[in-house]
């Protein structure tokens, strides 16, 4: 084989890349519902002609690290053939390589002039499933047929054409098909703008040469992802914790076991000994374990290797059958490619601390608080139904506080704006904020949480909740202090103070339910964790701890009883008033 020139190698890693980022845009653009629009829940990915992924725009890592086992799952059960010149491929059943069900992935090969040069794809996360609850997350679901309607892969488009009988079956089983219709286009709309940029490559560099640049992309990708690896000192890191306040049925925490063998350049992440599954939606499928492990990985490694299947190939995941990190058919999943996820990540930098200590940070908030609700709009007489993504803290680093009402680690989602909230679904924001003092003290000190309160405005809304951090907190480390808990609160009307939904309801787990109504005038209060600190609180500058007040992330109160240094007189002049 001829060599590869680097600059067109770098060129064409660019060029998937943006082809990518600008699949991502068109989805944004055209989208119906604020879980893609001002959520940003998707992600977009471009595959060579074999269904190697080539380059992912800058998107969910939980979905990235699925997209390349999605992807070769279809092709594995229908074969390349299968992939007609204007067929596309929609599906979501968590028990065909998908990560949840709430997730849909669609699916296009690209031809020019008769052969296969690409395959791309999109995976959204749907603002409405089906199933037990509006918003497509019950918290106390005990079985894959109660988060939504499950779509085996299937041809959404064939020969160009849209399958109708198929989109009636479908739309007619969720609460919103007009919303759901337009997000599916939008996803569909998003592979043509990638079809139409990879024709571009191929005219202008040719099949060969992009042929050639592909395979040496790859053995690129891996050899410097090999590199990463041979740097972590040889030997087996393990750890083990709580990951899960309760399962939604049983207030019970559940425990993750992770064994990270590190040889030469190769890593074996191992979960063996973790928890049966659960009842509760709890359980990872074995994707969005994988998918974990990689995320976690390529926090600690280079992130400019190229993003593609060879930087995977050195890393393998042993997930065993019917643990919460694999389960048995049919176990409800939905949250735990959301929220056991993100402690999935955690405890392997936990893990790998010791030989990694200035790259790992301390457990973040781990939850994104995800409230959905859903009703008759008052004004519309239309069904409505939405999720809440929520920020929280993340975890102090060394060298750096950790992130403040940032989403968890396997989501990149933006926080939606109130005004989107309040136009387009009948509540009323009180109040959005930071959540003050959450942070874990440390020398750097954990990011901080949000806390939001909103009215309801129509005669009844239904809410459903699935979130953690209710009794387990983001853990610090190397002496850092663990950051704040979080909580889902209600205030009835003409009642003055706020209860859990335990209290308020009687459900059976205050983080986790089903499908509580509430009416005009009640509150709800939505707070979210602060991450663990990073180090010894005693070593934080005098500065940064006045900075910290000063910009209101902490009171002076609680940083005198964090920080003992701080207790000088002379640092109280320095505070403004």
């Amino acid at each position: 084989m001829k060599e590869v020139d680097p600059v067109l190698m770098t060129v064409m890693n660019n060029y998937f890349h943006r082809t990518a980022e600008e699949m991502g845009i068109a989805m944004r653009n055209t989208a119906f519902s604020p879980v893609f629009n001002e959520a940003l829940d998707f992600s977009c990915a471009v595959f060579d002609e074999k269904g190697d992924m080539m380059g992912q725009g800058e998107h969910c890592p939980a979905q990235l690290g699925a997209l390349p086992i999605t992807v070769k799952y279809l092709i594995d059960e229908f074969g390349l053939e299968s992939f007609g010149p204007k067929d596309v491929y929609l599906h979501n059943d968590p028990y065909a390589s998908m990560n949840h069900l709430p997730e849909h992935c669609v699916t296009k090969a690209v031809y020019y002039e008769g052969y296969r040069i690409a395959m791309l794809a999109c995976i959204g996360h749907m603002a409405e499933t089906g199933g037990l609850s509006p918003g497509g997350f019950p918290g106390d679901a005990s079985e894959v047929f109660h988060e939504g309607i499950r779509i085996p892969p299937v041809k959404i488009i064939r020969a160009g054409k849209r399958e109708e009988d198929l989109w009636r079956l479908i739309l007619a089983n969720v609460r919103t098909p007009g919303v759901n219709e337009g997000d599916l286009m939008a996803m569909i709309g998003a592979l043509y703008v990638g079809e139409r940029r990879m024709i571009e490559l191929i005219k202008k560099y040719g099949f060969e040469t992009y042929v050639e640049v592909n395979k040496e992309l790859k053995r690129h990708a891996e050899k410097r992802m090999r590199k990463n690896i041979e740097e972590i000192p040889d030997g087996v890191y393990e750890a083990e914790d709580f990951i899960i306040d309760n399962d939604g049925w049983v207030d019970e925490p559940a425990k993750m076991r992770v064994k990270v063998t590190v040889e030469g350049d190769e890593m074996i992440v191992d979960f063996t000994g973790s928890d049966k599954q659960r009842k509760g939606p709890v359980n990872m499928t074995r994707t969005a374990t994988v998918s974990a492990a990689y995320n976690a990985i390529l926090h600690l490694t280079d992130p400019t290797i190229p993003a593609n299947v060879g930087r995977y190939r050195p890393i393998r995941v042993i997930a065993p059958e019917g643990t919460i990190t694999n389960p048995y058919f049919p176990a409800a999943t939905v949250g735990g490619n959301s929220e056991t996820h993100p402690q999935t990540i955690y405890l392997i930098w936990r893990a790998l601390a010791p030989a990694l200590p200035s790259k790992v940070a301390a457990a973040g908030g781990g939850t994104a608080m995800l409230v959905t609700f859903g009703g008759m709009h008052p004004q519309t007489k239309q069904l409505y139904s939405n999720i809440v993504i929520e920020g929280m803290g993340w975890g102090g680093k060394e060298g750096k506080d950790g992130n403040d009402v940032v989403t968890v680690p396997n989501s990149n989602c933006a926080v939606t704006p109130i005004e989107v909230y309040d136009t387009r679904y009948p509540v009323k924001h009180l109040f959005f904020g930071l959540h003050v003092n959450s942070g874990g003290a440390g020398k750097y000190r954990g990011g901080l949480g949000s806390i939001r309160v909103m009215e309801i405005t129509a005669p009844e809304m239904t809410f459903s909740c699935y979130h953690e951090r209710e009794k387990l907190k983001a853990w610090g480390l190397f002496g850092g202090e663990p950051g704040s808990n979080a909580f889902f609160l209600v205030r009835k009307a003409g009642e003055r103070k706020f209860r859990t939904f335990k209290e308020a309801f009687g459900v059976r787990c205050a983080s986790k339910f089903t499908n509580v109504t509430l009416r005009k005038g009640d509150c709800i209060k939505i707070v979210s964790p602060g991450g663990g600190g990073f180090g010894d609180p005693i070593e934080r500058e005098i500065g940064a701890i006045i900075e910290d007040i000063n910009e209101g992330y902490y009171t002076a109160g609680y940083s005198r009883k964090k920080y003992p240094q701080f207790n000088d007189s002379h640092v109280s002049s320095r505070i403004r008033k």
